[in-house]
């Protein structure tokens, strides 16, 4: 199985993830968005798994830095074009190649529940 860990190489959670997948021998491929961008149509694919909403970072510094009309009335298309724009509005990170649906975000539980 092919795994593909996609986000920002200094992100924290970034590391986090990493850390985690390093210490237990699982290869994955790196897909950094500040070097190598991301398309729309990863991201609308995405979108059909687990919802843009939970792709979207609300939470970063980036999101909160948009303008008052960038953060107005947000649907699929116009935050998938935000995405590819500034990928660090995706949450971090993305992991592929987990049974068809991405993990969005870090966390023990759910990497432990899905990874050999």
């Amino acid at each position: 199985m092919t795994f593909i860990l996609y986000g920002i190489r200094n992100c924290d959670t970034m590391k986090k993830a990493r850390a985690w997948l390093d210490a237990r021998g699982v290869a994955y491929a790196f897909h950094d968005y500040k070097v190598a961008g991301i398309d729309a149509g990863t991201l609308r694919a995405w979108a059909t798994s687990v919802g843009w909403e939970k792709l979207l970072n609300r939470a970063g510094t980036t999101f909160r830095g948009l303008d008052t009309a960038d953060k107005a009335d947000l649907d699929e298309a116009k935050a998938i074009a935000l995405m590819v724009a500034n990928p660090s509005l995706i949450k971090r990170p993305v992991l592929t190649g987990v049974g068809g649906v991405p993990l969005v975000g870090f966390s023990v539980a759910a990497y432990e529940a899905a990874l050999p």
